[in-house]
């Protein structure tokens, strides 16, 4: 959903080749990021008889209260976490997850979500919790350096998080976009804002995404029935490689990290991968919704195999410590 466009906001990402992905579409789906609900109407469209849809922003609901009451008891609405999606249903026919923030979340700038539009330093989705003004003000240096460098892979976090401690308190996103700004180099035609890595960073804190993503598809393989499907867009790639990395250690297809080590003991198979390789944005795509170049699809069948729970250390989950740079 991050990847919209500003002429058209509410284009599903990938969902030409989701849909054909897993056709034939059936039974009940749950959409655990529903968002502006877009994903829902297409599962719907295409053969689904219901979809559970799963936000924790409650605007996402009472943006869609219209359009959503037109298809009756075929869509049910829960404000909660995907990361608790077993809680919500089971035996399910397929679970969607479309990661990242969304464009509603994006284009009303009290979120705070955007560096592009001013508006309280805020990015909490739920509405609820520590804010990213609460970080960048009350965080220590070294925290708010780890967490720019782990979750935003950015190399000049130290010098970042030190402008950031020199000209608290903050308050507004274009603030912080600014003091970004002055740490980097001028982008280049056709590069990034400086201040990119930086706010996803924030964002990705302050929602907890990674840890989100973790124990969301543990509950995915809970809910999952036999024959159900899993399919996760991602826009970057660390959401990837964990999603990549805990569909091979469900399917059996976990290599040793080196070939001294111990054999890695496969236990049995929970998912069938579909492709090996991620499914991205078609020409076609590209062009009605270039920020959608990033994205990148991965398409999983429950076996009847037992759910287990897996390390998120070993989904190369970003992990924040004493000693992080």
């Amino acid at each position: 959903m991050s990847a919209a466009t500003e002429t058209s906001p509410h284009i599903p990402v990938l969902i030409r080749p989701l849909i054909a992905a897993v056709a034939p579409v059936t039974g009940v789906w749950l959409d655990g990021t529903f968002g502006n609900g877009g994903y829902t109407r297409e599962l719907l469209a295409a053969g689904a008889d219901k979809v559970i849809g799963v936000d924790r922003d409650p605007l996402a609901f009472e943006m869609a209260a219209d359009w959503i009451a037109g298809f009756g008891d075929r869509i049910e609405t829960v404000q909660g976490e995907f990361s608790k999606l077993d809680q919500y249903a089971s035996d399910l026919d397929g679970v969607v997850l479309d990661l990242g923030v969304s464009s509603m979340q994006l284009d009303i700038a009290e979120r705070g979500f955007s560096f592009m539009r001013d508006g309280p330093l805020d990015m909490r989705m739920s509405q609820e919790g520590r804010s990213a003004a609460d970080i960048c003000n009350e965080a220590d240096e070294a925290e708010i350096a780890s967490i720019i460098y782990l979750y935003g892979e950015e190399r000049a976090s130290r010098r970042i998080a030190k402008a950031i401690v020199a000209n608290r308190p903050l308050t507004t996103t274009l603030q912080l976009a600014s003091i970004v700004a002055g740490c980097l180099p001028r982008a280049k035609p056709n590069q990034s804002h400086p201040a990119t890595r930086t706010f996803q960073a924030l964002r990705i804190a302050v929602n907890n995404e990674y840890g989100e993503l973790a124990e969301g598809l543990m509950a995915a393989e809970r809910a999952l029935k036999p024959g159900g499907q899993l399919a996760v867009v991602t826009f970057h790639s660390v959401e990837d490689r964990m999603v990549k990395r805990f569909l091979q250690a469900r399917s059996g297809g976990m290599a040793n990290a080196n070939r001294y080590a111990p054999e890695v003991v496969q236990e049995v198979a929970a998912f069938e991968v579909k492709k090996r390789k991620a499914i991205g944005p078609d020409a076609q795509e590209l062009d009605e919704n270039p920020r959608s170049r990033s994205a990148k699809l991965r398409v999983a069948i429950r076996t009847d195999a037992p759910a287990q729970a897996i390390d998120p250390a070993k989904l190369g989950m970003p992990m924040m410590n004493k000693g992080s740079k």
